[in-house]
Parts: C-alpha cells; structure tokens; sequence
C-alpha cells in the first residue's frame, strides 16, 4: 500500500472561509432611468426638503437648549425627570420623527418596545449607515454610547446632550473602563434610567450578515431587546460602508422590527462574549442572515492593507476567529499583513501564485518548496491570501523555529563543523536539498550574513529564520518530504522483494514437479 503525505496542518473546519467574504464593501449600481429620476428629484425635492428641514431645526435647537439647561453631563448625574423628560421623550422625539419624515423616511414599525424594567437595554443590528439614528427618534431617545467630542459639534451637539448618554473619551485611558460601569449601572437602576440603545456591531456593514457583536451590551447579564433593522426597498442608496456611498436618493421605508427580550441563562452572565452569541443568532434567525467573525478591526487591517498598495479586501481576515484559535493581538496581525505585503508587492489582486512565493524566497521551485506552498494554500486554488498566509505563517512556520531545529539546521549546513557557514556550504546543501544542481544563492547568503564577513554565524542564522519563518519550515518540509519518499522507496523495494520471492518460490516449485 502507497504511503500517503501527512498535512502538517490539518484542515480544521473552524478555519475554513466566512459565509459572507466581505461584508464592508457596497456597490450601487444605478440604470439610466433611476440617475434621470435622482436628477429631476434633486432639483425639485432638495430645496423643498431643505426649506421644512431648516424649519424643523429652528423648533429642535431652542426645545434642546431648554431641556437640557442647567443639567449636568458630568459628576453626580441624575436621570431626567418631570417636564424635562417629558419634553425629551415626547417634544424631541416628535421632531425628529418630523426631521426624518422631511428627508423622505417612511418607518414602519413591527412587535412592541418593552419598558426599562423588563430589558434594560436596546441592541440593534445591523448597522449600516448614519441614518439608523432614526431607531433612536422611534425608541423615544433612549441613552446612547456616545464620544465626548460629539457634545461640541454645533448644533447636533446640544440634541445628544437630551440623550443623557454614556460619554466616551479616547484621550482617557480609563474610558473603556469607566463606560462599562456606568452602562452596568443604569442598567441595574431598576428602571429609573432610561433604556441604553447600543449598536454592538461597533461599525457599519452592508447587512448581508451579521458580524461579531461587542461585549459591552452583555457584560451587565440584565435581559436585552433585540432590534433588527431592513431597507426593503428596490436599490439600496443608503448603507454607508468603508467601500461604497451613502445617498437617499429616494423616498425610504425602513421596517423596524423590536424582538422578544432575551434573558441570559447563568452561563451567560458569567460569560458576555456567550450572552453576545446567543442574542446574535436570535437577530440573524429573524433576518435571515448568516453570522460572521469579522469585527472592526477588519476595517483597520483593510485600511492598512490600502495603504500597503494591497487591495482593500486583502486585509480581512475574520479577526476574532483568527485572533482568539491563533492567540494574536491586531499588532501582531499588522505585522504580518506587512510581511504578506512585501510578498505580494509584484502581484495583482492581493493573491501570491507560486512563482512569486519562490521569488521571495530567492529560491527555484522544487518539490519541497512545493510542498510548502501547498501548506498555506488552504483551499487548494494554486495562490495565497492574506487569511492563509496568517495562518500558515503562525501555525506552520513558527512553530518550526525552534532553537533546536534551528541548530540541526545549522549544524547540516556546517559541514566542517567550524561554527560557521561559508558561501559553498550554504550552497552546496541548498542545492542537495532542493535538488537543483545549478543554483545561485548569492542574494541569499549576502541577505543572512549580516555582516559582510563572508560566513554565517549562528546568532546571523537564528535572526534571519525568526524574521523569515519560512525558511525554517522549508527545511523541516523537505525532511519530511525526504522521509515519505524514502518510505515509498522502502515499500517499492519490499514489493519487488516479494515479487521476486514469489517468482523464486514459483520456480522452485516447478523445479520440484520436474524433479519428481
């Protein structure tokens, strides 16, 4: 029986590739007829829409400013009571619905909004674009997370200052800290506080799946409304994504949709990231999505990959999933999509074939830098992306770097056994092990001695493998591949024997029946 190749790593199915590959991009692609409707539409709606905007935010401005005088932000806060939360609640979120109805926003509500008591909290999903605040005028102005530099915009700052909400400062490094426990208790306060409203997605998508959702909604373990979100309509103008636009050309109806609150089991309050889980699914079943792993440190790895001249999609990689099998932080993540890019600066479309990946090396093709490749081309379509290079960098190559297989590295290439690698050396075992006679790896050798001194010391070869992992693992797999073609060797020889065995025992045996 033909011995078969082991994958050193095994093709888990908790890596395999996401449902929805990209979900921050958003293409819009309008028919004549629509860019004639956006234009005779524009000319007449916009000025007319502007006259009763203007008109509405002349009534909101003076209503918010006398809301919210005299009424701390900071220190000993207290929820609003008496007229003031009547004019916030009622006042100001009759206005706004007034504001939204003037941009063309015809909301249709479906299920009942529970009171404070009952969910404490409002999770809503997805999030797609700017005009989701308008979940918030239909909730009736429940607190929100919101920045602190966002109570100096003019104007937009004085109406979240009615929404009392959960401040956050980056310039604080306590914040994150701090956000938390407030949130933990108001939603604890027993209903004397207003509902807290939170987008746990954290960035907006295109809504054809729903990302990983954020702790912080969850870390309280009180019960949760879900709220799911649908632009129903014909072309989709609105959702604002890292690649895309955002325009209402059109008159919209967006549904929204308020679940059955989910209460967290034991588990799940002992546990957020579970309660997260359990509440996502809820909201996925009810609009018919697929759950991803992707979260918004995708977008900041698609904006590196950009300025990296990589495409923008090179970068995603489902950060949460590949963060917490891999154990990687997003610094260690940016650091590789630089390796990866230094790779696939020769190449189009963000993807290295196997001709570029030997260039980098410095190497030729071979059977075992072949059999390397096909380590990090997980689904087998001859290239490599970013996903996989992470992968295989992280659970094939460093892990071959140890200082024991770096020394038996080392100690093969030093055959005079002087402690150092002169050029012929180091090129007479390449070429023995990647069975190339004619090979030139002057580059290479000029790369690894760091000094110029003409050899390589260990501590030279130790740093260039833990800096080019790779390389490591390009040994390890050709003794591997040396081992399985020694086995398929030995099984070839053992099966000649026995053919031979049999023809002598044949032989003998016709030689007995002459005899007899």
């Amino acid at each position: 029986m033909t011995p078969r190749r082991v994958f050193a790593l095994p093709r888990q199915q908790s890596l395999f590739l996401p449902a929805v590959l990209n979900p921050f991009v958003q293409e819009v692609k309008l028919a004549k007829a629509d860019i004639i409707k956006c234009v005779f539409r524009g000319i007449f709606l916009v000025p007319i829409r502007a006259i009763f905007l203007t008109l509405v935010l002349m009534v909101t401005w003076p209503v918010a400013v006398i809301t919210t005088f005299l009424h701390p932000l900071k220190g000993a806060v207290a929820p609003m009571t008496g007229w003031r939360r009547f004019m916030c609640r009622r006042v100001m979120a009759f206005l706004g619905r007034s504001y939204y109805f003037f941009m063309g926003f015809r909301v249709v509500v479906k299920g009942q909004q529970v009171s404070s008591t009952e969910a404490p909290i409002l999770v809503v999903a997805p999030h797609s674009t700017f005009f989701d605040g308008i979940v918030c005028i239909v909730a009736g102005l429940p607190s929100t997370v919101s920045r602190t530099e966002n109570l100096a915009t003019p104007i937009f700052g004085r109406f979240v200052r009615c929404l009392q909400p959960v401040l956050v400062s980056r310039q604080d490094p306590d914040s994150r800290k701090n956000t938390i426990m407030e949130i933990d208790s108001r939603a604890k306060s027993g209903g004397r506080w207003p509902q807290i409203l939170v987008f746990p997605e954290g960035t907006c998508t295109n809504r054809s799946c729903l990302i990983t959702f954020k702790q912080g909604a969850f870390i309280p373990g009180v019960p949760v409304q879900p709220v799911v979100m649908r632009y129903p309509n014909r072309l989709d103008t609105v959702t604002w994504t890292w690649q895309g636009f955002s325009s209402p050309c059109f008159d919209l109806c967006p549904l929204l949709q308020f679940l059955p609150p989910v209460t967290p089991t034991e588990e799940e309050k002992k546990r957020p990231v579970l309660f997260a889980r359990t509440v996502r699914n809820v909201m996925a079943q009810a609009l018919g999505v697929p759950v991803t792993d992707h979260t918004y440190e995708d977008c900041r790895l698609m904006i590196s990959a950009g300025e990296l001249t990589l495409p923008m999609e090179a970068g995603l990689v489902e950060f949460t999933k590949i963060s917490q099998k891999l154990d990687l932080k997003w610094d260690n993540v940016k650091k590789e999509l630089e390796g990866f890019a230094a790779v696939a600066c020769s190449c189009k479309g963000g993807r290295i074939n196997i001709q570029e990946f030997a260039s980098f090396l410095k190497l030729p093709i071979s059977p075992a830098l072949q059999e390397l490749f096909a380590l990090f081309d997980r689904d087998g379509d001859g290239t490599i992306d970013f996903r996989e290079y992470v992968i295989g960098v992280t659970i094939l190559c460093r892990p071959a770097n140890t200082e024991e297989v770096l020394r038996t590295a080392f100690q093969l290439f030093d055959t005079d056994e002087d402690q150092r690698i002169t050029h012929e050396e180091f090129s007479s075992m390449l070429r023995s092990a990647l069975g190339v006679c004619d090979l030139n790896v002057s580059k290479l050798f000029k790369e690894i001695d760091t000094d110029s001194s003409e050899f390589i010391t260990f501590s030279e070869f130790q740093a260039f493998a833990l800096n080019h992992p790779e390389y490591a693992k390009l040994f390890t797999t050709y003794l591997e591949l040396q081992r399985y073609q020694a086995l398929q060797g030995v099984e070839s020889e053992l099966s000649s024997t026995n053919h031979v065995s049999s023809e002598d025992n044949q032989e003998e045996s016709i030689s007995d029946k002459k005899d007899d």
